[in-house]
């Protein structure tokens, strides 16, 4: 399928992967938004589950080995070609999931400029979309709630 004037909404998938208080980001390598920072992710393959096409396009993006944890968001990324028509140029829905590192050695590939781990603090020198802030934002909470719930459970 095209990706640029696609007859249809293309699905992709992103991984908000947080480790050791961080965030791991990625600076696209290809349109749209080729030179911005965003989560890492990518488009959905024929025949492959949600969790496994984010597991794929983090490692192939980043060499890093991950475990989708849970489901964050679905949103829409329409991008129309500023024409009198308002052509669909691109359009994607997404579907964010929160990951857990496994493993691996964080080194840009594939369709990505640069990968880096970024504290939250951080995240406004990246300029990143209001929608990725949410979305990192859902992922910190939802780790922490964890972290308190596994806390929790561990007490006498």
């Amino acid at each position: 399928m095209r990706r640029e004037f696609p007859k249809r909404p293309i699905i992709g998938v992103g991984g908000v992967v947080i480790h050791r208080n961080r965030v791991l980001l990625v600076q696209r390598g290809r349109e749209p938004s080729k030179g911005e920072w965003s989560i890492p992710g990518g488009m959905l393959e024929l025949g492959e589950e949600l969790t496994e096409g984010v597991r794929r396009e983090i490692r192939e993006e980043t060499g890093l080995d991950v475990e989708p944890l849970e489901h964050l968001a679905t949103l829409d990324r329409v991008v129309r070609d500023g024409t009198k028509r308002f052509r669909v140029r691109y359009h994607y829905v997404i579907v964010d999931y929160v990951c857990r590192l496994k493993g691996g050695k964080l080194s840009p590939a594939s369709d990505v400029m640069d990968a880096r781990w970024v504290f939250v603090s951080d995240l406004p020198s990246f300029k990143l979309t209001k929608m990725a802030t949410l979305v990192i934002g859902r992922a910190f909470e939802f780790l922490r709630k964890r972290s308190k719930r596994d806390a929790s459970l561990s007490l006498p």
